[in-house]
């Protein structure tokens, strides 16, 4: 059996390497390969067109299963503040443009909540994972984090909104977490939680 299992493939539908890498980590151990979209000649991309986190999930995974025969895992996450309405919610990645970038959309957001008091500044992480194979849904899987904006970038680590959004069990934000501690109690965190409980029961029906 393990030889077979050894043989399971995932392909991550993602081009950021920040969230491969932690999906990489958080899935350390298993008889798995995991390939990323760079790993496989697929050059169509799914378009993002869906209103919540879950149903851009769902899209992408069930797109990208069109292509291959593996297990197809698909993310959606982003960064939702209350004192903006939830945004910038689905946009997270192109929140300043087109052409927006971590730096940029940072920018935005601090200019945004620029007078917005400390106590408003309320925000959270979402993360919606989705897992396919051949244009059908296995299962998905979802984990949040509260957390408040800060007026200005702390730390190093991490990527995307890390450096503003403050953990308060941690006093801390996520950019100055150690990627290890950051990814126990991130939002990703605890769905690649959920995901890796849900695969290692499941490893053996999924051949």
């Amino acid at each position: 059996m393990k030889s077979k299992l050894n043989k399971i493939k995932i392909l991550v539908a993602t081009t950021n390497p920040g969230k491969l890498k932690e999906i990489r980590q958080a899935l350390a151990g298993l008889p798995l390969t995991l390939l990323s979209l760079e790993d496989t000649s697929i050059t169509a991309r799914s378009p993002e067109k869906g209103k919540t986190f879950l149903e851009n999930a769902r899209a992408k995974s069930l797109f990208y299963s069109q292509f291959t025969e593996h297990l197809v895992l698909a993310e959606d996450s982003g960064l939702e503040i209350e004192a903006l309405k939830g945004a910038p919610g689905v946009l997270s990645a192109r929140f300043a443009g087109p052409e927006a970038n971590d730096e940029k959309n940072i920018s935005k957001v601090l200019a945004l909540m620029k007078n917005v008091p400390p106590g408003k500044r309320k925000a959270r992480f979402v993360c919606c994972l989705c897992l396919a194979r051949r244009g059908k849904i296995l299962k998905c899987f979802r984990g949040q984090v509260q957390g408040w904006i800060t007026e200005e970038k702390r730390g190093s680590h991490g990527f995307g909104y890390d450096p503003i959004f403050f953990y308060r069990p941690s006093g801390q934000t996520f950019a100055e977490l150690p990627p290890d501690e950051k990814n126990r109690v991130s939002h990703r965190g605890r769905a690649l939680k959920k995901l890796r409980s849900f695969l290692e029961e499941n490893l053996g029906r999924l051949l």
